[in-house]
């Protein structure tokens, strides 16, 4: 009888994935806080400057997959990442490879998110009644939009907007394409701040994280979210005519 009740082994496996991350997750946010940070890399710049310039390729191969680690575990000092993606490399090469490397991050976790939870929780979603099916549905039939309004607008944290779609049954190339492309001007931003840090570390100041805010650079982004959006609008407004 016992047997009967026990969780099938594959059943368990599933889950292996969201919960070593989770554990990760959890061990590097107390242990790594105060190495991935801003003061970590004022203090070894010209350590890093002078392994750069030695083993370019190498720096960019290790920093990438650190950053795809920092994502993907969600440890702290995603910002302090991009900082320092665009000291090493400028904002150019510091952009690609910040993107890339956040985007493949996000994509791991997507994955184990899904294979552990998301099927069974979108199947419930989908033979659910009332306004939680409602909600599901309208997420589905804009799901574009949606995507990338998570992506561009500020408010929403990475860490669930990595997570959100993963249990709503979004196809992995709608999520990497969004997930790429959504990034793009807030990583863009920072890493040109980041580009910018010997200015900063020569006046013994810190970067201005907050500079995203300002008007004219969150005026273009909310712009963009407001474009993304627009399909969702058009649709509210013409089934209100159908009515």
């Amino acid at each position: 009888m016992s047997d009967m009740t026990q969780t099938p082994p594959s059943s368990i496996r599933r889950y292996l994935p969201i919960v070593a991350i989770a554990v990760i997750a959890t061990i590097g946010a107390f242990t790594l806080k105060d190495y991935l940070s801003f003061e970590t890399l004022r203090d070894n710049r010209e350590a890093l400057l002078a392994f750069r310039d030695s083993n370019f390729v190498l720096t960019l191969a290790v920093f990438g997959l650190a950053y795809v680690a920092i994502v993907a575990f969600s440890f702290p000092g995603a910002s302090a990442a991009t900082l320092t993606g665009g000291f090493l490399f400028g904002t150019a090469t510091g952009s690609l490879i910040n993107v890339t490397a956040a985007t493949i991050g996000a994509t791991a976790i997507f994955l184990a998110a899904r294979w552990g939870l998301g099927d069974r929780l979108g199947a419930r979603l989908e033979n659910s009644d009332g306004a939680v099916k409602q909600i599901k549905d309208g997420i589905d039939e804009n799901q574009w939009s949606m995507l990338f309004l998570i992506r561009l607008v500020p408010a929403v944290p990475f860490f669930l907007a990595n997570l959100i779609p993963s249990f709503l049954e979004v196809p992995l190339h709608r999520y990497v394409i969004s997930t790429f492309l959504g990034i793009i001007p807030g990583t863009v931003v920072y890493t040109s701040v980041g580009a910018g840090l010997g200015e900063v570390f020569a006046r013994g100041e810190t970067p201005d994280l907050g500079i995203i805010f300002e008007p004219h650079i969150i005026g273009p982004i909310l712009g963009l979210a407001a474009l993304s959006a627009m399909p969702i609008v058009i649709k509210a407004l013409r089934g209100k005519k159908d009515l």
